[in-house]
């Protein structure tokens, strides 16, 4: 195995899913400036917007999506261009 290819900078970090709140902790390098206290240790923070636990194809709970307000919304916004 090759010397000195990985990042001296692993430090155990939190990722919190927005969506539903769970956290988690793992080792990584990623640069942050938020902190939060876990355990009585003040660890970085990094927010995600899904992961694991909120994602549907690992949850199994589908979410319907209202495309057709979307696209009402759309021509109520810009209407039809091929006037």
């Amino acid at each position: 195995m090759k010397k000195d290819i990985h990042p001296e900078s692993y430090r155990p970090v939190v990722f919190k899913d927005m969506s539903n709140g769970d956290m988690f902790v793992s080792r990584s390098t990623v640069a942050t400036k938020d902190t939060i206290e876990i355990e009585g240790e003040t660890l970085p923070l990094v927010k995600l917007e899904i992961s694991s636990s909120s994602h549907p194809f690992y949850t199994g709970v589908k979410k319907m999506v209202d495309t057709a307000g979307r696209v009402d919304k759309f021509l109520s916004k810009y209407g039809n261009r091929k006037k």
